[in-house]
């Protein structure tokens, strides 16, 4: 995990878990949202960049859409195997600078920033402890 995701992780850890499935959905949009336009911002002088903020965002986009988040949508992944697949996509975030060799220009702060806002956020959401999604009085992870 690069250095800002562990940096992320480690002061994220003693805040509660405050955010619900729901609000995560709504983080995780945003953060689809700021891939895209920053790729529109790239698409001129940066293009290694704009093509990683569109593999980000299409990543993203895809474990959005496929992801149960607690509505009993019957979606493929429970909440909690989005948590993992999340924390997967906050260290390729930070990592494609240096995939797609960008990492001396000012564009790479965006994907270490994502990367470490997503690992933030994860910590800060509230992951049922079974995965089941359809239970009407969820234990939620303490620690």
């Amino acid at each position: 995990m690069p250095g800002f995701n562990r940096v992320a992780k480690i002061v994220a850890k003693p805040i509660p878990r405050v955010l619900s499935p729901q609000a995560h959905a709504a983080v995780d949009c945003m953060r689809i949202a700021l891939f895209v336009a920053s790729a529109g911002w790239f698409w001129r002088r940066r293009k290694r960049a704009a093509i990683a903020a569109l593999v980000c965002a299409s990543a993203e986009g895809a474990l959005a859409l496929l992801t149960n988040y607690q509505t009993g949508s019957g979606k493929i992944f429970s909440f909690n195997t989005h948590r993992e697949i999340d924390l997967g996509l906050a260290s390729m975030a930070a990592a494609m600078p240096a995939f797609l060799g960008f990492e001396n220009d000012a564009a790479k702060n965006l994907f270490l920033a994502q990367g470490a806002l997503s690992t933030a956020v994860l910590e800060v959401t509230r992951f049922t402890e079974t995965g089941r999604t359809g239970k009407k009085s969820p234990r939620y992870l303490a620690a």
